[in-house]
Parts: C-alpha cells; structure tokens; sequence
C-alpha cells in the first residue's frame, strides 16, 4: 500500500510539473522517488541547502511532494525547506565573496542552463535595488542561486542577505506548506497553475505600496 501511494505521490507530481522544468526531467524525478522513503526528510534539507549553491531543481520539489503524501505536516516541510534554504544561499553568498569575481564565470560556464547572459544583470540590479533583488529572487521563480552567489560579488550585508531571504523564502515554502494543510490534494493544482503568478503579482503590490509609501505625505 505504501509503496503504491508513493508511486502515485511521484507520477502525478511528474505528470503535471515536469513540463514546466524539462531540461532538469531527470534530477527531478530523482528527487521525487525519495519523497515517501525515510530519507524524504533528509533529501529535502540537502535539497534546499544545495539549491542556492549549485543543484538547477527547485526545493519546492520536495515540499509539494512530501505535502502531497501529508498534509498536515506541510508547514513543518515549508519552514524545514525555508530555513536550510536560506542556510545554503548564506553559504554562497560568503562563498561569493571569497572569489569575487569568478562568480560571473562560474555561472557562465554552466551553458545548459542558459543563465550566464543572466548574471551581469544580476549584479547590476544588486548593485542598485539589492532589498528587491534578495526579495523578488527569494519569492518567485527568478533563480534564487544566482542571486545568492551574487550577493558576495555584490559586498551586501550578510544580516540584511539573511533576514529579508528569511522572509521570503518563508512566504515561498510556508505558504506552498500551508496550502496543502488547508486544502490538502486539492492545493497541487492551484500550486501548479497559479502559485509562481501569484508569488509575481505580491512582488508587485509590495513595489506599489513602497513607491506610494515613499512619495506620500506620510514618508
């Protein structure tokens, strides 16, 4: 019986997620087929150490697919994935600023994932916006590893890179983790169809609020 929910857990996530992480298809199923298994835990605090430093899968892998096969702990798995994930991006920050400049090269080297165009302006954005480039980076689908190398190279503050992805990477995780304790099986499809625009359009109403909040009369 275990063994067959564990085989649906995993080919109905795949079925419907794979499509939109393609060239990651077989990293990703591999992650997938330890979401049942007494390593479940374990796979997912390796998961979101290592994806800000060097892994192209996404944690919320781990998260939906554990929350899937149990509800009731998905903020547990949420706040586990955000925390370890703010761990590992802390670690390629410092990282980053050991090297410094090799961080550029780095992520240029890594031609299938076609982010290396990415990175200069992702340092230029840094450079100016860093709170919105900790935050957009730590909440939607705009690679969080990018961000977290670049930061080094960028001379943030470590306090500031790690209370604001704390944040955010918390909304991220905790609220996927919530959704499944609330609506259980239900909560994958709107995840899937709708969370990553969701996760945008709250981007987009906090640069409102700022912007209206700094040129008020209030500011």
């Amino acid at each position: 019986m275990a063994e067959n929910q564990e085989n649906s857990v995993a080919d109905g996530l795949s079925k419907k997620n794979i499509k939109s992480w393609e060239i990651h298809k077989k990293l990703y199923n591999w992650f997938l087929k330890w979401v049942e298994t007494k390593y479940g835990m374990t796979v997912l605090v390796l998961l979101a150490f290592f994806e800000p430093i060097c892994v192209p899968v996404p944690a919320d892998v781990m998260v939906l697919g554990m929350s899937l096969a149990k509800p009731k702990k998905g903020i547990k798995y949420g706040l586990i994935c955000a925390f370890f994930s703010v761990l590992g991006g802390t670690t390629a920050l410092l990282t980053g600023l050991l090297i410094g400049e090799g961080v550029i090269g780095f992520f240029s080297s890594i031609e299938f994932m076609h982010i290396g165009e990415k990175t200069q302006k992702a340092l230029e954005l840094y450079e100016k916006y860093d709170f919105w480039a900790i935050s957009i980076s730590a909440l939607t689908p705009v690679p969080y590893m990018i961000f977290s190398w670049l930061a080094g190279l960028a001379k943030v503050s470590v306090l500031k890179f790690v209370l604001i992805s704390l944040v955010f990477r918390t909304l991220r995780f905790g609220t996927e983790g919530l959704l499944f304790y609330l609506f259980g099986e239900k909560a994958r499809d709107f995840i899937e169809k709708h969370f990553n625009t969701v996760t945008i359009l709250v981007m987009i109403l906090l640069a409102g609020l700022a912007f209206l909040f700094k040129y008020s009369g209030g500011a």
